[in-house]
């Protein structure tokens, strides 16, 4: 019987197109080397969709440069433009959020090689809702050839196939060397990029209001002559996550395609993915492991996220599916894995990619992860090919073959070799381990502490775009009372966790390392900086203005520097960054601030308002809603400078002071846990409890009067 297709225009794809070429690039040396030679054969139009980019990034490198033109992106693209007078391109960058500041190159547009140039158009695209992104990343030339994939064209992305531990090419402009890098984009030519350029356009006219025009027909391709095609003459579906906004109605065909082709599956599920967060995934994955004669499920994910930031969430939620995963795992078909190679030590490969094979059946190369997010928060956009003959299944295949042979370091030959020996790819897997280079078991457990402390998915990795009233509900319970029985339950809450810490950091192998040795060790290098207290405090300004939690700074600030310098430094951090949030709630205005936060926050401004320095001192010292949006809603209600600056001193010195004697007492009782020690740690509690609440007391006469 002849299988119902699992590709459906509509539904999980947005066209099925036919494509007269279809290559992979596995690895940046590849995608980048191809992408430097295809722009030198553009006539008309380059399109470039990016999460991010960089103008200093080195396309080829050494032994790779073939060419007379620039190897970096922006004297490239400069030259190329000065070389043909009919050439545009045109670059929409995502609108980053400002937790990737540190991360990004500034202002890219304003580099001299590039503002000179009139006929490169360089656009900022922020047309999302608040917390999403723009992730998708296509290159489109003349509508004739498009790059679609996980690549961006950003600083770290370059590396061979070989992921080699001491690869000096694998440099970023700054001069760091970053780790390995593993990634895959797709490389189509005809209909297929002609719908790629539709998709650009659309994307082009959403951010800047400009309606740009198909590029002319060209002649000849632009296709690099040195690339040997996988596919020829092949349907390319193109699937997409369009979040709604304004006009834009929802688009979740990346979801759509997952659940269909995951159903499908009957051998062999295989995917490398940066993330694994998705719950609806996660269930289903959990469904076909507790079939009988299910597929065998592999998973190759990175050993660890990114920065961290997504170690302290991405990770957390992970080890949450995980489990899930691996409780129904019954019938043992699942494998989650990671690349692993000894001459790497504590280093490890970046797994980016975003790819999935179904069998022999149905392979797709991506810019969506398997995160919350990709399904409907994030644009995205896939690339999918089905198998339609024998002969595009065994190319299928190969494309499996040649990403598991490069993980476990052997010739695609030897790798077929071994699966017919060990019959499926989890006896492989299974015994690999203990190989120098192989797919390793991923352990995802993260710590307690860290699982306990990440609130649920819906906060961290939401799946839909989040109503500015239903997030000012999780964040600011504004209208509710807390009764006494409540606060008593958190004042037992707090003391049975930092009990319930001191025996994890004294009796378990948390001791080893959470010690007064590897903190100093951790904080030399901001330590012993001769710019120390601009470092922290422009950490204090960035951490306010995209709401990390200002009292964990705070303590870690006071464990790191001690009593003394961590009060200096925290109260300055905290006031640099308050009046940062305050200039950007003046500089929105009082009617913008309320749009956006809702009923709750109008009433916290006309608290504001009304009291000046002592409202300013109720809200650090009693917080009825976070930091940031304290500071962002002070400068929007006419709050003089002075009296934030004023109230902000007042209301946050006790609590800061509290916290730092709190913090240095807490460490001394860890290190030596004697009956005086832990004596003056009661009585550091009991002072510290006494002061906030005495204080709060008084604030709430006052008020009353």
């Amino acid at each position: 019987m002849t299988k119902a297709p699992i590709l459906n225009e509509g539904s999980n794809c947005w066209q099925k197109k036919q494509a007269k070429q279809v290559a992979v690039l596995i690895d940046g040396e590849n995608y980048f080397g191809a992408l430097h030679a295809a722009i030198q054969q553009a006539k008309h139009t380059v399109y470039i969709l990016s999460w991010d980019i960089d103008s200093r990034m080195q396309l080829i490198r050494n032994d790779e440069q073939t060419s007379d033109l620039p190897a970096e992106l922006g004297a490239f693209i400069s030259e190329v433009l000065n070389r043909n007078p009919d050439l545009d391109i045109y670059i929409l960058n995502w609108d980053w959020a400002m937790v990737y500041t540190m991360e990004r190159e500034w202002l890219p547009m304003y580099k001299p090689a590039w503002k000179s140039q009139k006929r490169l158009h360089f656009k900022l695209d922020g047309e999302c809702p608040l917390g999403a992104s723009q992730h998708q990343k296509v290159v489109v030339i003349d509508d004739d050839i498009a790059f679609s994939g996980g690549f961006d064209i950003g600083k770290s992305r370059w590396d061979s196939s070989a992921h080699k531990a001491d690869d000096a090419r694998r440099t970023d402009p700054d001069g760091h060397r970053y780790p390995p890098f593993h990634d895959v984009q797709m490389l189509v030519q005809g209909e297929a990029a002609a719908a790629l350029g539709d998709l650009a356009r659309e994307r082009w006219l959403k951010a800047t209001g400009e309606q740009l025009q198909k590029p002319p027909q060209r002649t000849g391709t632009a296709w690099p002559d040195y690339i040997e095609p996988w596919f020829e003459n092949i349907e390319v579906a193109i699937s997409r996550t369009i979040p709604e906004y304004h006009e834009q109605k929802e688009v979740r065909e990346v979801e759509q395609l997952y659940m269909d082709s995951l159903k499908a599956a009957e051998n062999l599920i295989y995917m490398e993915n940066q993330y694994f967060t998705s719950w609806k995934i996660a269930d289903l994955l959990a469904e076909r492991l507790q079939e009988r004669n299910g597929p065998d499920i592999v998973l190759v994910l990175p050993l660890m996220t990114g920065g961290w930031l997504e170690q302290a969430t991405m990770d957390v939620l992970r080890f949450r599916v995980a489990c899930k995963l691996k409780e129904a795992d019954t019938h043992n078909r699942l494998r989650i894995c990671y690349p692993h190679r000894d001459e790497l030590g504590d280093s490890y490969i970046s797994v980016h990619g975003k790819i999935t094979v179904i069998d022999d059946r149905l392979m797709r190369v991506g810019s969506a992860n398997l995160s919350n997010r990709s399904m409907g928060l994030d644009s995205e956009c896939d690339l999918v090919i089905e198998a339609d003959t024998e002969e595009n299944k065994a190319t299928i295949s190969r494309f499996r073959e040649r990403l598991l042979s490069e993980h476990f370091g052997i010739t695609e030959d030897q790798l077929r070799q071994n699966l017919s020996q060990e019959t499926s790819l989890i006896r492989l897997i299974d015994a690999g381990q203990d190989d120098a280079h192989t797919l390793r078991e991923l352990d995802c457990r993260v710590s307690d502490y860290a699982n306990q402390m990440l609130p649920t998915s819906a906060v961290v990795d939401p799946e839909r775009p989040i109503d500015s009233e239903e997030l000012t509900k999780m964040f600011i319970p504004v209208d509710e009372p807390t009764s006494a029985k409540k606060q008593w339950w958190k004042i037992v809450a707090v003391l049975a966790v930092v009990l319930i810490m001191t025996a994890i950091w004294r009796w378990t192998p948390l001791s080893e390392w959470l010690n007064p040795e590897t903190l100093q060790h951790a904080a030399e290098g901001i330590k012993s900086h001769p710019l120390t207290p601009l470092i922290v405090v422009g950490i204090f300004a960035v951490a306010g203005l995209i709401a990390f939690p200002v009292t964990l700074l705070i303590i870690t600030t006071a464990l790191t520097f001690g009593p003394l310098w961590g009060s200096v430094y925290s109260i300055i951090g905290s006031l640099v960054s308050g009046l940062m949030g305050y200039a950007v709630g003046h500089y929105l205005g009082r009617n913008t601030i309320q749009k956006l936060a809702g009923s709750s926050i109008n009433k916290l401004s006309r608290r504001l308002a009304k009291h000046g320095v002592l409202a300013i001192i109720t809200v650090r010292i009693i917080p009825v809603a976070p930091f940031t949006v304290i500071n962002m809603v002070a400068g929007g209600s006419h709050i003089k400078t002075r009296d934030f600056i004023l109230g902000t001193v007042i209301g946050m010195l006790p609590g800061i002071l509290g916290i730092t004697v709190f913090a240095d007492s807490l460490m001394r009782t860890i290190q030596n846990p004697d009956p005086t020690q832990i004596g003056i740690f009661i009585a550091v509690v009991v002072a510290v409890g006494s002061i906030m609440y005495g204080l709060k007391r008084l604030i709430n006469r006052k008020e009353d009067k």
